[in-house]
């Protein structure tokens, strides 16, 4: 038992893996009690179990696994995590458990897969259990089908999939196993009980007797519906409910709810396995179809028959199967025959399903053709063969067809054609059977119902029945209206009979009032015959919302009195009654209608109706209006009145008083009374007779206008315009014509029988009256508001004359809207007027197309044209397809029925060659335009056809389809091409090109539709492996397309689909799925009309909350910082309402405009920053056009759909421009309330406006500028600055408008560019003006020029960009433009900048030709304003200035964006990327006092002759040197106010003095650096500038490069000012670097082009040639000592690396330039045993890392010189000696340090550095190499020294013995020369010196080399100072001494003793140390060494002068240079120096 003590001790989860099996049967036990016990599902305790769950299943020991599944058990039910586990564990089970004895362990087994269908893993279990029946062991077999049929019966067929078990069915039925039978047979029985009949087929060949048993069995089976009883977690809500109903007593109530949720309606054949037959069919099968023999006939269609009997089949190319078979029905003469074919034909839509659908439209003529024949099993056949195909297709796509046959003579055709409408009625729903499918049905079967046969009549009545029963008698009433009783009763009677297919889910609206019993529950589907695109549409009630998305011309509205009753109120029955009875009001005799009169008249009226006196006749007039006032409308007897009007002398009246007052009455009884069509026609000849009449036309048109509100406008129009015409007055005519323009305004257009009308209207084009000509073509302009464009199309064959007349007038109308109609919804509508006149207006477009004569071309598709385009030359297929074109042209309007040609046209479009493909592309878009909406019957055969020619590899034939395919869209909808499999077959095909294309098109096609049909969702799998396509742009687009089909399927759908993907690719999927949902758009509203469908007229179309972003979703947020303006922006979008602008429709006559409130721009956070970033990354176009493409405009829209209002945005992007003004109207107003709204979508907002300045309008130029211009006051007002973005995207476009021929666009635009300067830098506007004066727009570049003028007067000359001087030479060009005004504004320009700048300007223009030169002096002696002083200027100035300030205060405010300090960044890059030559020029020069006038040139030149008379010193101010500069005070406060009283704000005013240092003008920028001096020099001030010093020093070096570029190449500037610029920026400069804190701010980027600043003017050879220059270079050179010095030293040493790097590899760049920064480097060398801790080693090995990389040893070696790779190994050196081995920890930053040759260096300099310790001396040696072994003994070594100092003494040899020297020392590095010098004087020794130096010089082939970091480039020698060590020296030598301020003393000195002053006062010198010095020692000259030899120079006889080969210059070129003190005394010795130079300026005195 000692084992036991030791298990019992371990944790759970370890006796659970135990050997032991007890120790595990305890660890199960403790574990199930501790599963039990957590009561929180996530708890951390559940994760330690989740890779042992599996054991505790398959545990070997069958007692621990009982209690191991238990266990399982518990963990599954309460674990979070449990679903990790299900693969495993389910397979653990199958295999460990199933096949265990004990009963126990199976059921535990079972409950475990339960469980984990519970928690939603439903299918990795089942199909864990399928892969179990193919397990040897029955056992398990049998334990999978009872878990699987366990599964069935509690979860129901939803969760558990069906399919995959029936396909395994037919497989267990024969297992050899009785047992595997049995339970095969209850599961069997299972299935039956979810799917019934649907379970038949897939068993249809299982052994009979097997069959047979379960065919008993299913007939057992109860026939309630079964229940879920098992719930998943995920619905529990459902599990409540039904619990619930089991506690209120069973299922009494059945919750009709719970029915649709359970038992989902399973189809038979989605559960069949799909069989391919076309290639089964007999090989000799189209021969033998069209044999002359009827046997072999029928031989081949039996194949056929027996082949089509599968109930799925595969889907192929049928086309031709169909073609052979829809002939042999057609024409063969067996009718056996006809009978099988229609059979075949049956079999296959049967089969094929959707997929036949496009072969539907072929067929369906044909068969119902065919019902000519009498034989009941011919009729059968094809009764059954057209059923099929209905199921197939749509009654809409055959709608045409089945039209066409009704009015054939044949009555059996008839009959049957309308019992087939029956039967198709019944497969629909209300959303399938809209008006404008049911209106062209009941028309014809209206005819059928009166139909001479009785079995016609029959049938009629059925089919009117069964629409009445599906679409509800709202929809069919209106056009039964002219129906009688007996007849409407019989309808009614039928519709009570039918049977729909579909029981109403919902019911129609109708239904609802009618109050009638809904029949007819859905009787349950037979196998195949249930199909599947209904019963989708009836499973999804929210389809009643869509009738209206269909519409289809039917017939047009003729003036039926039906059709124009149903009008007004959409079959409103509040109208239906009094209306019906007035349209049928029987004619009166005239004795009743006197009575009638009498009865309300007084008599005397009467009397005097037709009295002789027209006195009397007036009189009675009066009482007659008097008494008709008066009258109540129900008792007034309309006709009788009129009746009397109309009696002698009636309508003669000859007195025009009288008259009036007649017509006058007519309109009141009209207004007052029931008036009756019957009624009308009394009075309405009367009344067209007057309206021409010059007195009483108006009243006339009065009366007319009355008669059409009381009969509807169709009516009366149609009466009056017949009268007009079949008189002869031309004026009638004229003037009715007018009437019924303005009628149709006020009246609207619905239901006008527009056929009428056009004939008349060609009759009145037609007339010699011209005033009727007229008011004909102002009728069609009025017309053409309500039809568009294709009114044009019925006068196509008019004389050219009056077809322009006509089309100037369209052109007139183009763009305006059709007013809303004012009258006609007068009182009869009552609710529902408004909306059936919308409805009807909408169909008014496509009935116009219905209009059009449209031509049969069919017989012109002959066999021979379909031949020549399928010929093997493509030549003559080329003419077959030229042919078919000029048919489509010649037809322009064609008829659907166009005979063989698409299968031609399919067989061209994969044509090899692609010309004939574009042009088959370019056919079907004209046939598109040329059959109009018809089309849509060749969707499926054609239309698909072409989606696959997008996968074209050719670019252009893919834009070629593409444009087919929207074109034929556009006729026929999107649901066409949505329906069937089709889509999601093209999206299947791997081709990239195919999907892109057409993920693009479904991304810009779906977010515009209202509904999908739900075969969209096969394409989603598809859309699945599009986003993991290996092409990038696939995977783009079908992200873009995400959103749009999650829009209509919604996310849970689209969520479930990912089930059948990888596990890796599900997380994939489904995170871009949760990142579409957040993007998911809004469905788009239904047009408000549809309230009146939508029950109970709920709000349609769900829409997303405003913060679901468009396109591509904000939810990665802006990496970048945000911008407080946008923040700003951001914080108020709590005001956007929740829900976008929703229209609420609950008032069916609702007006436009109250569902409009609501913000109009919705604030989407981030929503604009996104958008730039979409577009820098290239995601959306960049915003940059000539003209605006339908691409931009689509994309703006897209954008715009998340924030702005739907309503809005449709006014914006309306055809039509008053919708433009309209919404520009509504902005307007809205500006002022939703300003943050405007700021977050300003830049669409500018976007859409640019698209209005390509409109054509000119009022709504006019209000889009009026917007404008509030809108950058407003902007200005909130002190917004615009974006690059913004700006980039609207200016260009805006400036376009300033070229417009009208002066007052113009004058706006300019207003506008005016007020952008406010919110946009005058100087980025000043580049995009400079572009508009490249127009070819001559008033453009006009307006242009003078705006730069205007920005030059009012900002100064900094604004001109690039530089003033390339600004200006532009300008200048225009002066010779061939148009007057542009060289006017060119000139006045100039002059402009004349008057500011002075005669600069002739410098800045460059080279003008004589005669433009001429003009212009011309033009400015003309302005005579002499350029006034430079203070006075700056004084107008100051506005705007002023002005700037504040904006550039604010600027800090708004955000970092556009500051002063990123402009200057921007700036500063831009200098970068090009030293762009600035060009500048000070105003008027000051006289200043000159700060150094050291004539060194004087003291220099004295070549060897001795001349004493030296300039005198007392002139030199030099402490002007070391004390900051002092600046000559700012002048003028305007420019630069001075800090402390500019503004609060410090901060933007630093900004703005920085900015101003870079100014090209020279006073300016030295004012502002005067007072950042000032700031610096105050300590408490000075921490002001923190954070702002690399902007003051990339402000500072780029004025050094404009100064280098510019100033100092401008012969006009005085050098004075130049120098007094130096002087300002180097003191300045000094100042910063003094104070510590702040040198260190400087970065190294900025610090690199700060020395490269400095280097480059110290090697200015130009500086030295002023006078005071050598000055500015010796200040430099201290300024560059401070820099080396008070930087932060990391930064330093890395840009000085760089700007070595950099300077090696640019070709440009002198020797000298990158010796200096050697230099620089050699000093920061010394410093780095102080600085070494404060230095980020990391970086500075990752630059050398990085310098090493671009210069390999080799590559160094090859350098001309090499102090390269001496300073770089100096550098290593050091580094290693400071640090020791600890150097190689730094090596972090270097990505692959092995690879590094730096690593390897270190590594070498380590080793070397340890072997050495012990020889001091070697260790300083150049290479580090071992001492040379041939070291000469010292003897020897003595005497060639001995030797070569002898030859230097000698007069003659002095040069060999230098030469040797240098030798000696080069070989023997460690020579000790000190004695030999010792003893000589000291000019000798620096003779030496000099002497080797120039050798070493000359050796090296190098020009000058300044000394240290500056000398004086003038000298040519060169000296190299200590610092820099002398070519013996060894480069490891780090203590080297450090030159102290002696330095500048001994310059004093030498100074001091030429100009014979004594130096007695001083300190004794310091013991000089030899020149060439010992190895241990540095061998370099020491600068005090070089400063006593110069003074033993001047006293040593100045004859010796003539040994030296050397220019005297360079006695002095130590002088400048070597300035590189030690920055432990600099500062102590400054103050010194002062003083001594005071001393020897007085002793002058």
């Amino acid at each position: 038992m000692g084992d036991d003590s030791e298990w019992m001790k371990l944790p759970i989860d370890q006796k659970c893996e135990h050997k032991l099996w007890k120790a595990r049967l305890n660890g199960y036990e403790e574990a199930l009690k501790l599963f039990q016990k957590i009561d929180d599902e996530k708890s951390p305790e559940w994760s330690k179990y989740l890779g042992l769950i599996k054991k505790f299943v398959t545990d070997s020991n069958a007692v621990a696994q009982l209690k191991g599944l238990e266990a399982a058990l518990a963990y599954v039910e309460n674990a979070h995590v449990a679903g990790k586990t299900t693969g495993e564990v389910a397979s653990g089970v199958v295999n460990k458990v199933f096949n265990q004895p004990k009963a126990r362990a199976k059921e535990l087994g079972l409950d475990i897969c339960l469980m984990y269908i519970e928690i939603e893993k439903g299918e990795a279990v089942q199909e864990e259990l399928l892969k179990g029946l193919d397990n040897k062991n029955p056992k398990i077999i049998v334990a999978c089908i009872e878990t699987l049929r366990k599964a069935l019966s509690e979860f129901g067929s939803k969760i558990i999939s069906l399919k995959p078990i029936i396909k395994v069915l037919p497989k267990l039925f024969e297992s050899r196993e009785k047992a595997v039978r049995d339970e095969a047979k209850l599961l069997a029985v299972e299935i039956y009980r979810w799917i019934r009949d649907a379970l038949r087929p897939p068993l249809q060949n299982i052994n009979s007797v097997q069959l047979k048993e379960l065919e008993e069995e299913w007939v057992k089976v109860s026939s309630v519906a079964p229940k879920q009883t098992r719930f998943l977690r995920s619905q529990q809500e459902l599990k409540a409910k039904f619990e619930q109903q089991q506690a209120v007593g069973g299922d009494a109530d059945g919750g009709g709810d719970d029915e649709e949720e359970a038992v989902p309606q399973v189809d038979a054949y989605e559960l069949l396995e799909a069989v391919e037959i076309l290639s089964k069919l007999p090989k000799d099968f189209y021969e033998k179809i069209e044999a002359k023999k009827w046997q072999e006939r029928k031989e081949a269609l039996e194949a056929v028959e027996l082949l089509v009997k599968n109930p799925k089949l595969e889907s192929g190319d049928y086309a031709d199967l169909v073609k052979v078979l829809k002939k042999v029905v057609g024409k063969d003469t067996n009718v056996m025959l006809v009978a099988l074919a229609a059979k075949c034909l049956a079999g296959l839509a049967t089969g094929l399903r959707k997929k036949f659908g496009q072969y539907a439209g072929h067929v369906v003529p044909t068969i119902l053709e065919k019902f000519k024949e009498k034989k009941p099993q011919v009729v059968q056949a094809l009764q059954e063969a057209i059923d099929a195909i209905f199921l197939t297709t749509t009654l809409q796509n055959i709608s045409e067809d089945v039209l066409a046959v009704m009015d054939n003579k044949n009555p059996t055709i008839k009959q049957q054609t309308s019992l087939f409408i029956a039967r198709s009625f019944r497969h629909c729903t209300p959303s399938t059977l809209p008006k404008s499918l049911l209106k062209p049905f009941c028309a014809a079967l209206l005819k059928h119902i009166n139909d001479s046969a009785p079995e016609v009549r029959d049938a009629g009545f059925e089919a009117l029945g069964t629409a009445l029963k599906v679409a509800g008698e709202k929809a069919v009433n209106p056009f039964l209206a002219d129906v009688d009783k007996l007849k409407l009763d019989r309808i009614k009677e039928c519709a009570e009979k039918v049977e729909l297919v579909y029981g109403k889910k919902t019911g129609g609206p109708a239904e609802k009032k009618e109050g009638k019993p809904i029949t007819g529950k859905t009787p349950a589907l037979s196998g195949a015959g249930g199909d599947k695109e209904t019963k989708d549409a009836a499973t999804k009630p929210g389809l009643l919302k869509k009738a209206p998305a269909v519409k289809s011309g039917g017939p047009p509205k003729k003036g039926k009195p039906a059709a124009a009753a149903g009008v007004g109120g959409a079959g409103a029955k509040g109208k239906k009654g009094p209306e019906t009875k007035e349209i049928f009001e029987s004619e009166l005799s005239i004795e009743v209608c006197e009575e009638k009169a009498a009865a309300v008249l007084p008599a005397s009226c009467i009397q005097q109706l037709d009295s002789g006196n027209w006195k009397e006749r007036l009189a009675c007039m009066e009482e007659f209006q008097k008494a008709v006032e008066l009258m109540e409308r129900s008792e007034m007897p309309c006709q009788a009145l009129v009746r009397m009007l109309a009696k002698k002398p009636g309508w003669k009246e000859t007195n025009f008083q009288v008259m009036q007052m007649k017509l006058h009455i007519v309109a009141l009884i009209a207004q007052k009374g029931n008036f009756s069509k019957t009624s009308a026609q009394v009075v309405l000849d009367g009344l067209v007779d007057k309206v021409g009449d010059v007195k009483c036309g108006s009243n006339a048109k009065e009366a007319m206008t009355a008669i059409a509100e009381a009969c509807q406008l169709p009516w009366t129009a149609e009466q009056v315009v017949a009268m007009a015409f079949s008189q002869k007055n031309p004026k009638n005519q004229s003037e009715t014509l007018n009437w019924l323009s303005n009628a149709i305004k006020e009246f609207g257009f619905s239901g006008l029988n527009v056929k009428a009308f056009i004939s008349n209207v060609k009759t009145a084009l037609a007339a010699t009256n011209p005033a009727v000509r007229t008011s004909a073509i102002t009728l069609l302009g009025v017309m053409y508001l309500y039809m568009g464009p294709p009114l044009r199309m019925f006068f196509e064959d008019e004389k050219p004359a009056l077809l322009s007349q006509i089309d100037a007038e369209f052109e007139k109308m183009q763009g305006q809207t059709a007013p809303t109609p004012t009258r006609g919804i007068s009182r009869h509508s009552g609710g529902g007027g408004d909306d059936g006149e919308e409805e009807e207006q909408e169909d008014v477009g496509n009935d116009v197309v219905d209009l059009l004569p449209r031509t049969d071309i069919g017989d012109k598709i002959t066999a021979e044209l379909v031949s020549k385009i399928g010929d093997k030359n493509w030549k003559i297929r080329k003419e077959g397809l030229d042919e078919v074109t000029s048919i489509i042209n010649d037809a322009k309007f064609i008829q659907p029925n166009i005979g063989e040609l698409p299968a031609a046209l399919k067989s061209r479009l994969n044509d090899s060659n692609k010309i004939l493909v574009q042009q088959t592309l370019s056919i079907l878009q004209q046939l598109a335009t040329a059959m109009g909406p018809n089309i849509k019957q060749h969707v499926k055969n054609l239309g698909i056809p072409v989606i696959t020619v997008l996968g074209d590899s050719k670019n252009n034939v893919r834009a070629a389809a593409l444009a087919t395919v929207n074109a034929w869209a556009e006729q026929t909808g999107m649901k066409e091409w949505l329906e069937g499999e089709d889509l999601a077959e093209e999206l299947k095909k791997e081709n990239p090109f195919l999907r892109q294309e057409l993920l693009g098109w479904l991304a810009e096609k779906l977010p515009t539709l209202r509904s999908v049909p739900s075969d969209l969702l096969l394409c989603v799998p598809h859309l699945y492996s599009c986003l993991e396509d290996r092409n990038g742009d696939v995977r783009k687009k079908a992200q873009d397309a995400l959103p749009f089909f999650m829009m209509h399927l919604g996310f849970e759908k689209m969520a479930k689909a990912t089930s059948k993907l990888k596990p890796t690719s599900k997380d994939q999927v489904l995170a871009m799925l949760e990142k579409a949902k957040a993007n998911m758009p809004a469905k788009p509203a239904p047009p408000a009309k549809a309230s009146s469908r939508v029950v109970g007229g709920a709000a349609p179309a769900k829409y997303q909350p405003a913060s679901a972003l468009a396109e591509d979703s904000g939810s990665n947020t802006m990496e970048s910082k945000p911008d407080p303006k946008k923040a700003k922006a951001g914080g108020t979008s709590s005001k956007a309402k929740g829900v976008q602008g929703k229209k609420v429709l609950s008032k069916p006559n609702l007006k436009e405009d109250d569902d409009k409130s609501g913000p109009i721009f919705i604030i989407v956070p981030n929503g604009k920053e996104q958008r730039m970033k979409d577009e820098k990354g290239l995601k959306v176009l960049k915003w940059n056009f000539t003209t605006p493409r339908d691409e931009y405009i689509e994309q703006l829209k897209t954008q715009m759909s998340s924030c702005v209002a739907k309503w809005l945005q449709d006014e914006m992007f309306h055809a039509d421009f008053q919708h433009h003004n309209k919404a520009l109207a509504v902005m307007i107003e809205h500006l002022e309330s939703e300003k943050d709204g405007v700021i977050s979508c300003l830049d669409l907002i500018l976007k859409w406006l640019t698209l209005r300045f390509f409109d054509t309008n000119t009022s709504v130029l006019m209000k889009a500028l009026e917007y404008l211009k509030l809108l950058f006051n407003l902007l200005s007002q909130e002190e917004y600055h615009l974006t690059e973005n913004e700006a980039s995207s609207f200016i260009p476009y805006l400036i376009l408008k300033v070229g417009e021929p009208k002066d007052v666009i113009r004058k706006d635009v300019r207003a506008i560019l005016n007020r952008m300067c406010l919110i946009y830098p005058a100087s980025k506007m000043f580049t995009f003006i400079m572009e508009g004066t490249k127009s070819k727009n001559s008033k453009q570049r006009a307006e242009c020029l003078e705006e730069l003028g205007c920005l030059v007067e009012s900002y100064g000359m900094n604004v001109c960009q690039p530089t003033p001087g390339k600004a200006l030479k532009e300008m200048a060009t225009h002066i010779g433009d061939r148009d007057n005004t542009v060289r006017n504004a060119a000139l006045n320009t100039i002059v402009t900048v004349y008057n500011v700048h002075g005669d600069q300007v002739f410098k800045l223009i460059g080279n003008l030709s004589e005669k433009d030169m001429s003009m212009l002096e011309e033009r400015i002696k003309r302005s005579a304003k002499r350029p006034s002083a430079a203070p006075v200027r700056q004084a107008e100035e100051k506005p705007q200035r002023t002005q700037n300030i504040s904006a550039n205060a604010s600027m800090l405010r708004k955000g970092p964006a556009e500051d002063m300090s990123s402009k200057l960044k921007i700036m500063y890059r831009t200098y970068r990327i090009q030293n762009r030559n600035m060009s500048s020029h000070s105003e008027t020069t000051h006289t200043v006092p000159r700060e150094f006038q050291l004539d060194l040139d004087e003291i220099e030149n004295d070549n060897g002759t001795v001349r004493c008379e030296m300039p005198a010193l007392v002139q030199h101010k030099l402490d002007d040197i070391f004390e900051p500069v002092l600046i000559p005070e700012p002048k003028i406060r305007a420019v630069s106010p001075h800090f402390d009283d500019m503004h609060s704000n410090t901060a933007s005013t630093i900004n703005f003095v920085i900015s101003q240092v870079a100014s090209g003008d020279i006073n300016t920028s030295i004012q502002a650096l005067a007072q950042i001096d000032e700031v610096l020099r105050q300590e408490d001030k000075a921490e002001a500038m923190s954070g702002h010093i690399d902007q003051f020093l990339i402000a500072t070096f780029m004025q050094l490069r404009l100064i280098y570029n510019t100033h100092m190449a401008d012969e006009k500037l005085d050098k004075d000012e130049i120098v007094k610029l130096y002087s300002c920026i180097i003191g300045s400069m000094i100042s910063l670097f003094q104070i510590e804190s702040l040198a260190r701010e400087a970065s190294t980027g900025v610090l690199k082009d700060l020395m490269h600043g400095l280097i480059t003017l110290m090697l200015d050879s130009r500086v030295e040639d002023i006078e005071e220059g050598e000055q500015v270079i010796r200040s430099v050179n201290l300024l560059v000592v401070k820099v080396l010095e008070k930087s932060d030293q990391t930064n330093i040493l890395s840009a000085l690396l760089v700007l070595l790097q950099d300077s090696l590899l640019a070709t440009a760049s002198s020797p000298k330039f990158s010796e200096l920064v050697m230099k620089c480097l050699w000093r920061m060398v010394r410093l780095l045993p102080e600085t070494i801790n404060s230095i980020n080693l990391d970086r500075i090995l990752l630059d050398i890392h990085i310098f090493m990389k671009v210069f390999p040893k080799e590559k160094l070696k090859q350098c001309k010189s090499e102090f390269p790779i001496r300073t770089l190994k100096t550098l290593l050196h050091t580094l290693c000696k400071l640090k020791g081995p600890k150097i190689l920890d730094h090596l972090t930053m270097i990505d692959n340090k092995n690879e590094s040759e730096l690593e390897a260096h270190l590594c070498r300099v380590m080793k070397h550095s340890m072997d050495q310790t012990g020889s001091k001396a070697d260790k300083d040696t150049e290479k580090g190499a071992s001492r040379t072994e041939e070291k000469a003994s010292k003897a020897k070594v003595n005497d060639i020294l001995a030797e070569i100092f002898k030859k230097i003494g000698s007069k003659e040899n002095t040069k060999e013995g230098l030469a040797e020297l240098y030798e000696y020392k080069k070989k023997y590095s460690d020579a000790d020369i000190e004695p030999f010098l010792k003893n000589s004087s000291q000019f000798f020794q620096s003779y030496v010196e000099r002497g080797l130096r120039l050798i070493e010089t000359e050796r090296e082939g190098k020009g000058r080399i300044a000394a240290s970091t500056g000398i004086s480039p003038q000298m040519e020698g060169t000296c190299v100072p200590a610092s820099t060590h002398t070519v013996s020296s060894s480069i490891g030598n780090t203590n080297g001494e450090e030159v102290g301020p002696s330095v500048y003393l001994e310059r004093l000195k030498i100074l001091r003793q030429r100009c014979g002053l004594d130096n007695a006062k001083q300190e004794d010198r310091p013991p000089l140390t030899s020149l060439l010095s010992k190895p241990a020692l540095p061998t370099v000259a020491s600068s005090t060494d070089m400063l006593h030899s110069k003074l033993s120079q001047l006293r040593e006889s100045r004859e010796q002068y003539q040994h030296l080969d050397l220019d005297s210059n360079q006695t002095h070129s130590s002088g400048i240079g070597t300035t590189l003190a030690s920055p432990s005394s600099a500062a102590a010795n400054i103050d010194d120096l002062k003083k001594r130079l005071e001393r020897i300026k007085s002793s002058r005195k």
